[in-house]
Formats: C-alpha cells, sequence, structure tokens
C-alpha cells in the first residue's frame, strides 16, 4: 500500500460527496426535486484519476490532450499549478487559470443528454506549454463506465414538454461507449 493512500481515500470521499451536493443542486437547477439525478444513478460509477506529467525540456514534443468533452456526468478537477487546460468558449481557447484550493467541475455529455440540453458538456484541451512538472488530479462520475451496463439513456421527460423539442434520441450505454471512444480526442462533441 501506497504511503498516502489513507489520504487519497479521505480525499475521493470528500469530493464523492461535493458531487453528490452538486448534483442536488444541478437537479434543482433543471426545476426538479433535489434527489432527481441521484435518484437515476448520475452519481455512481465514480472513477478516480491523479496525474503526475514529469518536467517536459522539449513541449513541442509532447503529446497533448486535444480538443474533447468528458463523457460522464461529471468531472470535478483539482486543475494543479501550471494552467495547462484550456475551455473552448466563443470560437475560442481559453486559458483557465489555477486558483489555489479550487476546483473545476466540468459537465460531461451524458449530463448535457439526458437534461436535454439543459445543461452544456465543456469543450477543452490540455497543452503542454512550459517545462515544470505537472500534477492534476480527477474524479469522474459517470455510469457508461461499465460496457456491460444494458441501461438505456434518454432525455429526462420533465425537461421535454413537446416531442419536437427532444434533442437526443434514447440510445443503450454500450452503444454511447462506442461511439464515445471511437471518435477519441479532437471531435467536436460526442452528443
Amino acid at each position: 500500500m501506497f504511503i498516502c493512500s489513507n489520504a487519497l481515500f479521505e480525499y475521493a470521499d470528500h469530493v464523492k460527496n461535493l458531487g453528490n451536493t452538486l448534483f442536488k443542486l444541478l437537479s434543482e437547477a433543471l426545476g426538479l426535486e433535489p434527489s432527481h439525478l441521484a435518484d437515476i444513478e448520475c452519481n455512481q460509477g465514480q472513477v478516480f484519476l491523479c496525474h503526475y506529467y514529469p518536467p517536459c525540456p522539449q513541449s513541442e514534443l509532447a503529446i497533448e490532450a486535444g480538443r474533447h468533452s468528458e463523457g460522464g456526468f461529471l468531472t470535478i478537477l483539482l486543475q494543479g499549478e501550471s494552467g495547462d487546460l484550456q475551455i473552448f468558449n466563443e470560437d475560442q481557447w481559453v486559458d483557465v487559470t489555477p486558483m489555489p484550493r479550487a476546483f473545476i467541475v466540468n459537465i460531461g455529455d451524458l449530463l448535457k443528454f439526458i437534461s436535454n440540453g439543459g445543461f452544456w458538456s465543456v469543450e477543452h484541451r490540455i497543452l503542454v506549454k512550459n517545462v515544470a512538472p505537472r500534477v492534476s488530479v480527477a474524479y469522474f462520475f459517470g455510469t457508461h463506465i461499465d460496457p456491460t451496463l444494458t441501461r438505456i439513456y434518454s432525455s429526462i421527460k420533465e425537461l421535454v414538454f413537446d416531442e419536437n423539442q427532444l434533442l437526443y434520441r434514447e440510445t443503450l450505454a454500450i452503444d454511447y461507449i462506442k461511439h464515445y471512444y471511437s471518435i477519441g480526442l479532437d471531435a467536436i462533441t460526442t452528443i
């Protein structure tokens, strides 16, 4: 076991609780009961990833994480200090300035999908801009992570007032996963 494993588990518990609070607030923002997104299991299937990127003295030779949006419902990111994250906003790339002790919360494609466009996923990319080491810690919420799921995703019926307003057709979780991973990075969006 790693020396810091207890701290990582404690951190993961706190971020999971933050995510659950965010799902309540997002439910209310959609005009739904606070528990709605949790009731339909948007807060399940969590993945916790920690990345350490060593110093890169020749950043022009590094492979960057190209334009993409997250495939799940929600991502909570502890960015680090390097400032390599950019979001696409109003037809241009904008640097996301790191803030100490702050999280970045990305809406994912599945939340865009089930909210029938009530929320929009964030297109972003990671650049390699400096020679300093970089750390990022991401906590992903998305039941799509398990490819054996037979779950069907569709827009929340309370958010579709007219059949003509339905933006997305329903899909099996496994079909969505195949589509998401088939388009790869630098795709405009998966939905």
